[in-house]
């Protein structure tokens, strides 16, 4: 079955609008948990806009689910200018340092609002692949958020990578529009292509529970959802969200 990863990086971005600890994310976290989540997914950027570097720390020592950490590889150690916010240690450091179960490498960068594009591996493959041998020999399971493109398959898997997530933003698009079927086939075909190449897949990016029950690729390992989620939990609380989503991934609970 489908794993059910939540993002917490909006609940972070209501903590940071002022100099408080409220919301908690180890305790929505847990929440997330309880009402049947399967894992918890952060996205650390370097300007520490919403989940902070601390935050992946204190996730990992509380939680017994995995623990997703999100973000571009290349970034490097960066000062806070908050006196209550700790440093950047840059992704890679930080990730060495809190050991989470997975790893997902993102091409994004502080201009971006979201990340809206995956990686170019004929660009960037070179340079991606010792950082996903370095990220791997300390034991995570390391994912390329990657565009639907199944001719890209083989070169991630020729990179060390474990998995790839596939960046889902032109689905929730061409499913708003109500003739996504095409989309759907180019997601369709990639995850083929993945499995082929002995890749996981993961998906995530403006999945929501209109547009999940239709989202039938083979081979689906886990989704993240973030952003609907939390839409979601202001309506109908995080106790029976989650279940929604749960359901909307076929489950029967």
């Amino acid at each position: 079955m489908t794993a059910l990863s939540i993002n917490l990086n909006k609940i972070a971005l209501i903590r940071n609008s002022r100099v408080t600890a409220i919301p908690n994310i180890v305790d929505h976290a847990k929440m997330c948990v309880s009402a049947g989540a399967d894992g918890i997914t952060v996205h650390p950027r370097p300007d520490q806009r919403h989940i902070r570097a601390q935050d992946c720390f204190d996730l990992q020592s509380a939680l017994d689910v995995e623990l997703n950490i999100e973000g571009n590889p290349f970034t490097e150690p960066r000062a806070s200018d908050q006196s209550h916010v700790g440093d950047y240690p840059g992704f890679v450091a930080l990730v060495q340092a809190v050991g989470p179960a997975q790893v997902t490498l993102v091409p994004d960068n502080d201009q971006q609002l979201t990340s809206d594009h995956g990686f170019d591996l004929a660009k960037d493959g070179k340079r991606l692949e010792p950082v996903v041998r370095v990220l791997k020999d300390i034991g995570c399971r390391v994912s390329l958020f990657m565009d639907p493109e199944p001719s890209a398959m083989a070169t991630a898997a020729n990179l060390g990578a474990d998995r790839i997530e596939l960046y889902t933003e032109s689905y929730a698009r061409a499913h708003e529009s109500g003739n996504f079927e095409k989309t759907l086939c180019a997601f369709q075909e990639t995850a083929e292509a993945a499995f082929a190449a002995r890749l996981g897949v993961n998906a995530g990016h403006d999945l929501n529970l209109s547009n999940l029950p239709d989202f039938t690729i083979p081979h689906l390992d886990e989704v993240s959802i973030g952003h609907a989620f939390t839409v979601d939990a202001l309506r109908w609380g995080i106790a029976n969200t989650i279940p929604r989503y749960q359901q909307a991934l076929g489950k029967n609970l």
